[in-house]
This record gives structure tokens, sequence and C-alpha cells, in this order.
């Protein structure tokens, strides 16, 4: 059964005031020729729209990031201006990604990061790297696919997949420590969180060993994962599930939990994932970033980032390729 909730209600706060923040995903960039064409598209959905825009990473030779504010006489709602017809059309003809976001402080001010773990944090699907150890790799694969792309209930295909693990050495988390890589840029992309004072978390649909200690590993505030029983002399994987699943609900609900707990506003969360289990956490933050992620969750999602790094992501809080230089070099 695919995964179908309503957004908050943040996607439909009306205001005059937008960002789109502009990547280009190949050369030659951003050129003036394609951000007046922006503008003038705007202005034919939005007659009254007034627009200036910056570079966010103005010393390349071919800029691939721009930021542009746009404000309008009268009040719109944030979902309707992310589906003006003419933006996916732009996104086609210069092969650009278009992230529209309200202008307001919570942008520029987060105070909370979420990352969903597999495929996002790390490159890895673990549930896979185990099968693939004891052979069942096409089996888990295809359950994971479709759970993934919104096919499947999670939490029954998670405790399908889960049966087929019984009787692995409980030791395999262990093993899967050697092989499990990080995402490109999502060091880097915590580090900087770190130095701007976020809250972070991980919230994976995954199992609690290998999630705790990669929280442990780059530093996270916190990490919520799932349970998988071990047998009773600790040498084996059942194959069964112990506690709440950490599904797509179980994720919004803890945003929710966590923010509240650090006192930080829902618009001052940014939540980061790339499966359909991953939308309603996006949906709960004031962004929600669907990276690299499956085509029917880009659809779904509130902002869609394809990129070869996590970092980004610092593009869409409004960091310049300077800001973001100097905040990873900078010694604490």
């Amino acid at each position: 059964m695919a995964i179908v909730s309503v957004p908050p209600t943040i996607v439909s706060e009306q205001a005059t005031s937008f960002i789109a923040t502009i990547f280009a995903r190949a050369l030659p960039g951003l050129t003036d020729t394609c951000i007046a064409d922006f503008i003038s598209r705007l202005q034919s959905s939005i007659p009254d729209a007034t627009a200036t825009y910056r570079l966010l990473d103005a010393s390349a030779t071919a800029p691939t990031v721009a930021e542009l504010k746009f404000t309008t006489s009268h009040p719109i709602p944030l979902k309707e201006v992310r589906n003006l017809a003419f933006i996916a059309a732009f996104e086609e003809v210069y092969h650009a990604q278009v992230a529209i976001q309200l202008d307001n402080v919570h942008r520029r001010h987060k105070r909370l990061a979420v990352f969903d773990m597999d495929s996002t944090l790390i490159q890895q699907e673990v549930i896979d790297e185990i099968a693939r150890k004891i052979g069942v790799e096409d089996q888990v694969s295809e359950i994971t696919e479709r759970a993934m792309n919104g096919e499947l209930d999670f939490a029954a295909s998670l405790r399908a997949r889960c049966a087929l693990l019984q009787g692995v050495s409980s030791s395999v988390f262990e093993e899967l420590k050697q092989v499990i890589t990080l995402s490109p840029g999502a060091g880097q992309l915590v580090k900087a969180f770190k130095r701007l004072g976020y809250k972070t978390a991980v919230l994976s649909g995954g199992f609690l060993p290998l999630t705790s200690w990669q929280a442990q590993q780059l530093g996270l505030d916190y990490a919520h994962a799932n349970h998988l029983v071990v047998s009773d002399d600790g040498k084996t994987l059942t194959g069964q599930l112990t506690g709440a699943i950490v599904d797509a609900q179980k994720k919004a609900e803890l945003v929710r939990e966590i923010a509240k707990e650090n006192g930080i506003a829902l618009d001052q969360v940014i939540a980061i994932g790339d499966g359909a289990n991953d939308l309603p956490m996006m949906w709960t933050a004031g962004l929600g970033v669907a990276f690299n992620a499956k085509a029917r969750v880009q659809q779904q999602a509130p902002v869609k980032l394809n990129s070869g790094s996590l970092v980004d992501v610092l593009f869409l809080l409004g960091l310049n390729k300077s800001d973001q230089d100097q905040l990873l070099s900078e010694e604490i």
C-alpha cells in the first residue's frame, strides 16, 4: 500500500516573499540567459512578481547555483508556487533543479537537522548488505525497492525482509562496519551543521546497532532505528523485531518529539531522506529535502536535490561557497 498522507499546513502558508535556489546540473551552468529566462517565465505566471538574484558560487568558471528572491503584491500559498507549471519545463530545458522556499528568518536559521540513514547518510542499504552475505539479496532487494517507492506498507515489508535474516550471526553488524561508507559530503554537512549549533539526528528504518554506531562516529545527538531480536545465547538473529517500528509516521513523530524537547519550531527543522518512508518527516519539517531520491519521492517531496554531494544542501540555507569554505575550514 502506498504511503499517502496530507502534508502539514506549512506548505499551504501564504506569503509574498519567496526564494528560488536554482542548481544547474550540466554545462554551461547558470548563464545570464538562463536566469533571465527563469525570471521571464516567473513573471508570465505571476505578473506582479519582482525578482533579484545572486550567484552562490560566483567564483566558479561556470556558476552552477543561484539564489533568486522574488516578491509579489499579494499572498500566494507556497504549495501553489512550487507547483507552477513553468518550473518543470524550465528544469528540462536547462538541465536544472529549482527549490522554492518561503523567504523568512527560519529559512536562514535552522536549529535541527534530521537524516535518514540508508542511501542518505550512507551509500548502502544495510539490510541489502546483510542479505548479500547470506545469498537472499534478490528477494530482499525486491521488497526494499517496492517499499521505498511506496508500493508496499513499510512495516509489513520490513518484517518480511527481517524474517529472511533468521539464523544470521549477530556478529554481522561488526562485519558491516568495515564496508559501510558515508555518502559524499555527509561528514562535511554534519560538521557544518554542528558548527552552526544545530542539534542533529538520524532516524532510520534500518537497525539500531549500525545506526547508533554511525551516529557516534559523526557525533549526532539522536539515533533511532529498529530493534532486531537476538537469540538467547546472543549468537544469531531471530528474524523478529521488538519495540516500535521506525516507519514513515514514526519518523515524523520523532521529528516533532526531538524539536519539542529542544524548544525548536518545526519551521527550524531540516529533514533529508531518499525514500517514501521519509516523506512524512520531510512534510513535517520546515525544509524537507529528497536527496538523490526515487522518482516518485521527488514528485511528492517539498524540495528535491540531485547532487554528487550532501554539502550542496547548504546552498538551500543561503550559504554561498565562500561561507561554506570558511565554515568547514575554521578550527574550533
